[in-house]
């Protein structure tokens, strides 16, 4: 979506000094953007960054093996884990 786009009436107060002020000034002029446009497009860049990085599981080939053996051969419930199926499907699933 352009930054542009949809704009509602959303706002994000900062405080900042006066270097990091000057900073992200130098920034947006020399992408040829506003400083209201470069914070957006940056903060959202970084966001969207952190949110992929948080929401992937990267497993070595060792792990992802056995994970799939795992999905493919699943092990026997245990008893606790048979009992707690049974006390389950007594309560929910009358």
């Amino acid at each position: 979506m352009s930054i542009n786009q949809n704009l509602e009436e959303s706002r994000i107060d900062l405080r900042l000094n006066q270097e990091q002020k000057k900073t992200l000034e130098t920034a947006a002029a020399l992408m040829g953007m506003s400083v209201s446009s470069y914070v957006l497009s940056q903060s959202l860049a970084a966001a969207n960054k952190d949110i992929a990085t948080h929401e992937t599981l990267v497993l070595s080939d060792r792990d992802r093996d056995l994970f799939l053996s795992l999905l493919e051969n699943p092990p026997e419930p245990s008893e606790r884990l048979k009992s707690a199926m049974q006390k389950y499907q007594d309560k929910y699933e009358k």
